[in-house]
């Protein structure tokens, strides 16, 4: 097997940044979900209110972003200097963060049309992962929950047969995409290696209703697909589940293309 495709998602719940390479870090993978859009009152903004939110493309530049949306001019945002944290949510719980400068917020709240503020998460701030299923140390970025996501091809494979009108991958928002054999191979998976480096398996992604939104048209979908389908066949005791969850245990390089090994199953 091979890790056929890699993105990172800048800003979280925006728009996905195919890459060819990219390092693994302790949060998680370089510049992935380390931006994130707040409301008036700090809690986090994402496609499940406002869907159009998955059009705006960010491309990292030395020191900041630059974001570009529909009917929006492009603005360069800068990566704000350590500063006094101020506590957002993310899910009711509190995280640590840096508010953007006031032009990056008045753009993300034009483009959206709500009060909306752009804030990131500076190297100070240490947001654990759920213990749980972690061990002492281990840290994320905005991410929902863990570092990383991981989707075998055969998974969106089989779903796609079961679709009227088939969907396409960063529907799920994966970081790794393998080219897994068989669908759900995945669902097995204790710890892999991908190129140099090793990975637990930690836990399964359930899925909400965020999957009905159309990355390339900004929309939910009318029919509640295809979450509709998945429930139908990957509903489990703790939910929905599609895809695993990975938290790094060394560090170093990962590149498309790069061979996955199992190292143990569950």
């Amino acid at each position: 097997m091979t890790l056929s495709e890699l993105y990172i998602y800048p800003i979280k719940s925006c728009a996905a940044l195919p890459l060819d390479a990219t390092t693994v870090e302790a949060r998680g993978l370089s510049g992935d979900r380390r931006w994130m859009i707040v409301d008036a009152g700090g809690r986090f903004i994402t496609g499940r209110q406002f869907p159009q939110i998955t059009l705006v493309q960010a491309r990292p530049v030395d020191g900041g972003l630059i974001l570009e949306a529909p009917g929006m001019p492009s603005i360069r945002v800068e990566a704000p200097q350590p500063a006094a944290h101020e506590t957002v949510e993310i899910w009711k719980a509190p995280v640590a963060a840096v508010p953007a400068s006031e032009e990056a917020s008045a753009w993300v709240a034009r483009y959206l049309g709500t009060d909306a503020r752009l804030v990131y998460m500076d190297e100070s701030v240490q947001r654990p992962v759920n213990p749980v299923y972690a061990r002492q140390g281990d840290i994320v970025s905005f991410a929902d929950s863990f570092p990383i996501m991981l989707l075998g091809r055969g998974s969106l494979d089989l779903l796609n047969t079961k679709l009227d009108v088939p969907v396409v991958m960063t529907r799920f928002r994966p970081n790794f995409v393998v080219d897994t054999p068989t669908p759900h191979a995945e669902d097995d998976w204790a710890r892999v290696a991908i190129g140099e480096v090793e990975f637990d398996v930690a836990k399964d992604c359930t899925r909400c209703n965020f999957v009905n939104v159309d990355p390339a048209l900004g929309r939910k979908s009318h029919d509640g697909e295809p979450l509709k389908t998945l429930t139908g066949y990957r509903r489990f005791d703790d939910g929905v589940t599609f895809g695993r969850h990975l938290i790094a245990r060394s560090p170093g390089v990962v590149r498309r293309g790069d061979a996955v090994t199992v190292l143990a199953t569950r």
